[in-house]
């Protein structure tokens, strides 16, 4: 690595300091002379390795201010190493230092090269283990692959999917136009059982309703003019699969029957057929329609309602997701970036402002479709507010109220930054006013990864 390794040196003795950091010259040596600078220095570097003499002020004949620095040093930053420096006569506070999370210490007087020998394998160890996490992420499995998101409720959603989907449970999935239900439905099927056959879409609100019930069912040849052959229905065709049913809710009456005797007895009969054809099927539904208001209107069976319902799954809209705005936009500016091959660098900050501020009506569907315009029309190096055609954001005074609400402003701050730099922590941090150690450690308490 051409950059120096970051190492915090924690030492009130200036002597030593200067001894030390003459002798580690190959290493980029950070110094601290008490806890407190010892803390804002690694809120400020996020430093690989720290050494920390125990005897700090104001006791720096007694053990006291150094065990408390290294508890907070690791409550800061638990991947942090800390080597305790300690005296000859001092084993048993080495001891207690190693029980609060001490990586390892280290006896003086000083030794340049045993002392070489215990940094490098604090460094070497901190290495595995990162190696070791990126392993792991790209190794988990990525049954959503292509659902983009880090909104908390909109994981609430990813996370049902992935429970239900090895079952053989019908899902109803409830959610405006553009917000990914046939994304979710997909998922459901690559989850289960049935993912190696087929998965059949059909849309209820596109096809003619004197055509539909011939969609769904099939036909017998002669069962109609025109009907020359015999022709399996969508239904028939999914056996063993999974039937997705789009815009339920526009579903007519009179096939609405028809479908709840299906789900019911789980058998068809085709247009002019006689036999009843099990069919063996997994479905899914979906709809933006208030399934409740028309069933209030006498427009939508309760019945059918209770049978599609078995599990149901509210989507919500990409207005109501924190973040996702932002993270969207990048994503989708990569991919149309990389088909249309232009080397466009991210958006401006009135772009980005602008992208987090529009409500979106037609969610993810809308923005994908504008971030695709923008990056055919855009003419400089970065989408502009002028490529997107949005109106300019607003300011709001009380878009991040700490006060009223500290704990989800803190988080909404996270996730908008996180998203802004596309998952950039160095400049998620520089844009929310604090440390990367400080970020990692909100992070983990709002569990976002």
């Amino acid at each position: 690595m051409n950059e120096k390794a970051k190492i915090l040196l924690v030492e009130d003795d200036v002597g030593l300091q200067k001894q030390i950091r003459w002798s580690l010259d190959d290493y980029e040596v950070l110094t601290a002379g008490d806890r407190e600078t010892a803390l804002a220095q690694l809120r400020r570097h996020g430093p690989t390795v720290v050494l920390l003499d125990l005897g700090l002020p104001p006791d720096p004949d007694g053990a006291t201010e150094g065990l408390t620095a290294l508890q907070q040093l690791l409550a800061l930053a638990p991947g942090t190493k800390v080597i305790v420096i300690t005296g000859n006569q001092d084993r048993a506070n080495a001891v207690q230092a190693i029980r609060l999370g001490a990586f390892d210490f280290y006896h003086k007087p000083f030794d340049e090269q045993i002392l070489r020998i215990i940094i490098n394998r604090a460094l070497r160890v901190a290495e595995l283990e990162a190696e070791n996490r990126r392993l792991a992420l790209a190794q988990r499995a990525e049954p959503l692959q292509g659902l983009i998101t880090a909104d908390p409720e909109m994981l609430k959603v990813c996370r049902t999917i992935e429970k239900v989907a090895p079952s053989d449970v019908t899902v109803l999935l409830l959610g405006e136009s553009g917000t990914g239900k046939e994304l979710l439905a997909r998922a459901l099927h690559a989850l289960s059982p049935r993912a190696k056959e087929r998965f059949v879409a059909i849309n209820c609100a596109a096809i003619p309703e004197n055509l539909l019930e011939s969609e769904l069912f099939g036909y017998e040849k002669g069962a109609f003019t025109g009907a020359s052959k015999q022709t399996l229905g969508k239904i028939e065709y999914a056996h063993k699969g999974t039937l997705f049913l789009d815009e339920i809710g526009d579903l007519p009456l009179a096939l609405q029957a028809k479908l709840l005797r299906f789900l019911q007895e789980r058998v068809i009969e085709r247009l002019g057929g006689r036999g009843e054809i099990p069919v063996d099927v997994r479905v899914v539904a979906a709809t933006h329609q208030d399934l409740q208001a028309r069933i209030g209107s006498g427009q939508f069976r309760q019945d059918l309602y209770y049978r599609l319902s078995e599990i149901t799954v509210h989507i919500p809209p990409l207005r109501a997701r924190q973040g996702d705005k932002s993270l969207l936009a990048h994503a989708f500016l990569e991919k149309y970036a990389q088909l249309n091959g232009r080397g466009l660098r991210g958006f401006t900050a009135e772009a980005l402002a602008a992208i987090e501020a529009h409500p979106w009506p037609g969610n993810v569907r809308e923005i994908e479709n504008l971030i695709k315009r923008a990056v055919i029309m855009a003419e400089g190096n970065q989408i502009t507010l002028a490529d997107l055609g949005l109106p300019g954001a607003k300011d709001s005074e009380d878009s991040l109220n700490l006060r009223q609400v500290r704990e989800e402003a803190e988080r909404n701050a996270v996730l908008r930054a996180l998203a802004r730099a596309n998952g950039n922590v160095a400049q998620a941090a520089d844009l929310l006013g604090i440390s990367r150690p400080t970020l990692y450690d909100l992070m983990g308490r709002f569990n976002l990864k």
